[in-house]
Parts: C-alpha cells; sequence; structure tokens
C-alpha cells in the first residue's frame, strides 16, 4: 500500500474520533446546559424589559400547574428558575415589588420578564405596557418582604 492511500485511510478512521469525541466547551456568553438552574446563581441582578400578561391568560395554568390569576404577585421568566422570589424594581419611577416565577415566557420573547396585572399596577407601567426594569433575585424562600399576593378593592 502506498503512503498516500494509508495516510488518507488513517485520516478517515481517527477523524470521527478526534472530532465528535471531543467535549465541547460552550463560549463565555452562552448560556450553559440547564440554565434555569444555574442563571439564579450566578446572576443575582439582571436589568432589561418588563411586560404584563394579557388578560387572555386569566384562568389557565402556568408552567407550574398552577392556575393563573391577574391578582396574584406571580411572574414569567425565562431566565430565572421556577419558585424563585424575585424583587423587581421599575428604573423610570423606582417603584419595587417582589414576585414569585410561576411561568415561562414563549422561548422568542426578548423580555426579562412578564408580570401579572397586580405587579404591574405596583410598579405603576399599565398604561405603558412595557417598562425597564431592574431584577434582584432573593432566593426560593419566600422573603419577608413579599405581600400576601393579591389586591383588594381599596388598592
Amino acid at each position: 500500500m502506498s503512503k498516500k492511500i494509508k495516510t488518507g485511510l488513517l485520516a478517515y478512521l481517527l477523524f470521527p474520533i478526534a472530532v465528535l469525541g471531543r467535549d465541547e466547551r460552550p463560549v463565555r456568553d452562552t448560556v450553559p446546559k440547564g440554565h434555569h438552574k444555574s442563571a439564579a446563581k450566578a446572576i443575582k441582578v439582571q436589568y432589561g424589559v418588563a411586560s404584563f400578561y394579557a388578560n387572555k391568560f386569566e384562568g389557565r395554568k402556568t408552567y407550574t400547574d398552577e392556575i393563573f390569576s391577574q391578582k396574584k404577585l406571580t411572574a414569567a421568566s425565562n431566565t430565572l428558575p421556577m419558585h424563585t422570589w424575585v424583587r423587581v424594581t421599575n428604573l423610570r419611577n423606582h417603584r419595587t415589588v417582589v414576585v414569585k416565577i410561576n411561568d415561562k415566557m414563549h422561548p422568542r420573547n426578548k423580555r426579562l420578564i412578564d408580570l401579572s396585572h397586580a405587579a404591574a399596577k405596583k410598579l405603576g407601567y399599565t398604561g405603558r405596557g412595557l417598562t425597564k426594569v431592574r431584577i434582584d433575585v432573593l432566593g426560593k424562600k419566600k422573603p419577608a418582604e413579599a405581600e400576601e399576593g393579591s389586591l383588594t378593592k381599596d388598592q
């Protein structure tokens, strides 16, 4: 056998091992596998745009099998793990609200968080629809500063 054929055959046999057998390491800016669990640990503060749920979701099940209500202080996020408590601050007027993440948004949605109408009302942006926010991750345990989770008629 000629040297050229041996080299070609050897390359043909070793190519899948050399390329496909390698461990792929994520690029620094990519989201790691299982990002819902590790994102909250790595990122304690996030900045982005918040919106609020449309009324058509009232009474539907969330990702965590809870029934969605516009009166509860809950939110949806694609970057935070489920059952995480977060403090959301409206950067326009500096109002804050503590909400629990219990749903996911559509994967193509570029917004950081989608709040219930009650939470959006506390932040004061229901007339605008969108606002810039800061999110502080508080953890899995309900914080003392969290309110009961529903609005009464006098609020």
